[in-house]
């Protein structure tokens, strides 16, 4: 991933918070910003497929702003995250796999809420508020702690530890993407 562009694990950009944009003052930089992460989508895309969706937050490519990219499965349209943040989390759970495009070569055991409220802002500064749901809650609350400053392994219970991948693809608890 390294030489895709993607800042890996241990990189200090990766544990901080990024800075948010101030709307609709910073919009050239902001398109700039989300152009850079479509670009590195697709360069990632073309190596890797990601039948389960895939994200990408501009910590990632070494630039500390919070924007995020999310691809959910199938033919949806790409998710723009700009100074997301999580309202509400449901407090019904539940346990699955994650991998990260920072470490690769690992998954881990992560709890997150089935269902979140996030606010956005648009380009113009308006303030947007979306309702996500189960896989797809998932992968836009993994985006949003990249820009907060954490990965997943901060979420995972004590004493789990990130496994590697081999080991993953033999659990039987590989992540399926639910769309109801």
């Amino acid at each position: 991933m390294r030489d895709l562009g993607v800042v890996q694990h241990g990189a200090g950009i990766l544990a901080e918070p990024a800075r948010a944009f101030d709307l609709p003052t910073e919009r050239g930089e902001t398109e700039r910003i989300v152009d850079e992460l479509f670009a590195a989508m697709e360069r990632i895309g073309q190596v890797h497929p990601f039948a389960k969706g895939m994200g990408l937050a501009a910590p990632q490519i070494g630039i500390g702003r919070a924007a995020a990219v999310v691809q959910p499965p199938g033919d949806a349209p790409t998710i723009i995250l700009l100074n997301p943040r999580i309202t509400t989390g449901s407090d019904e759970t539940d346990d699955q796999y994650e991998g990260c495009l920072s470490f690769f070569d690992v998954r881990g055991l992560v709890p997150r809420p089935l269902k979140i409220t996030v606010e956005t802002t648009a380009l113009t500064g308006e303030t947007a508020t979306t309702v996500y749901e189960r896989g797809l809650a998932r992968l836009i609350h993994h985006e949003i702690d990249h820009l907060d400053g954490l990965l997943y392994t901060a979420r995972m219970l004590p004493g789990i530890e990130p496994i590697p991948v081999e080991e993953y693809r033999q659990t039987g608890r590989a992540w399926v993407y639910d769309r109801t």
